[in-house]
């Protein structure tokens, strides 16, 4: 294939069933606060206590620094969406609420500056086969514009269902798909025999959850998502790397830049379609709904506030 080498029909089956397992488990920690605590906590704890030090200890590909901090941070995310969730108080605080967005750009822009950083790195790093190059230029300049057109900072709101998942009516579709490009990329430029599961699977698995289980819920599901699958490949990092299911990048530089390419510019067609509903509507870009009045924003917020308004 153009983006990775011989890929099987076991292949494809585990993939799937990736992808399967991810949604499964969102649904099991969105179902109640205790349940979530068992995920995000309880688990956590034996894996560190039992697993991680012979798994992702020195000499294993997840026993650097990076990878520690990215689980335990995925898992902090959680919690943090769990505190908005299940604290009333929290859910009527604007600066709470700007909490998500924020480590949301947060995250963004430590990809970009990786994106940056690949650019003229070749060969293999850190166990990792490199082919930096102009594409990640052009993919960090995405992931900035991705920042820019985070929009309703402070109007995420948490829904009256008995799940009462943390919902944000304006990130809407496009920028959604757009993150999506965006990240996949990002994860075949800097880590490409990962980007299979890491990348694909990781991104379809929150979108679907999103998109068919529980409109607005996007975020949630993708640090919900990431935290599962950070734990799996710290307690098993032979999967993406050495296992019979593993499927490795081609590091070609077209398809390098292909989807680096595509990735600049879906992020561009939001950004126009961000700066024309800014202009046209008068909205503040902090403080506003950019996407109040369309058909999705107005649909989120009809399934998840008693009034629908």
């Amino acid at each position: 294939m153009f983006l990775f080498q011989n890929i099987s029909g076991m292949d494809w089956l585990v993939w799937g069933l990736v992808v399967i397992a991810l949604m499964v488990l969102n649904e099991a920690a969105r179902a109640n606060k205790w349940i979530g605590l068992i995920l995000f906590v309880g688990l956590p704890v034996v894996l560190t206590l039992f697993v991680w030090p012979t798994t992702a200890g020195p000499g294993s590909s997840t026993g650097t620094w990076f990878h520690w901090v990215k689980v335990y941070s995925a898992l902090a995310g959680c919690l943090g969406f769990m505190a908005l969730r299940f604290i009333p108080k929290l859910q009527h605080n604007k600066w709470a609420l700007i909490f998500p967005p924020a480590i949301l750009a947060f995250n963004i822009m430590e990809a970009v500056i990786r994106d940056f950083q690949v650019s003229h790195l070749h060969g293999l790093v850190d166990g990792v086969i490199m082919n930096g190059g102009a594409w990640n230029i052009m993919n960090g300049i995405a992931g900035i514009i991705n920042i820019i057109t985070i929009s309703g900072w402070f109007g995420i709101i948490i829904s009256h269902d008995k799940q009462k998942d943390m919902i944000w009516p304006d990130q809407i579709w496009p920028w959604i798909i757009a993150y999506d490009v965006w990240n996949f990329a990002y994860v075949y430029n800097c880590v490409g025999d990962h980007s299979f599961y890491a990348g694909a699977a990781l991104l379809i698995s929150c979108t679907l959850a999103a998109f068919l289980v529980k409109k607005g819920s996007w975020l949630q599901a993708r640090a919900q998502t990431l935290a599962f699958w950070m734990m799996f490949t710290m307690s098993y990092p032979a999967f993406v790397t050495d296992s019979q299911f593993s499927v490795q990048s081609t590091h070609s530089s077209a398809a390098l830049m292909t989807i680096s390419g595509l990735a600049l510019a879906i992020n561009v067609v939001v950004l126009i379609l961000h700066i024309y509903r800014v202009m046209k509507y008068k909205r503040n870009i902090l403080t506003d709904e950019v996407y109040a009045g369309t058909k999705a924003y107005d649909q989120v917020v009809a399934e998840n506030t008693p009034e629908g308004k």
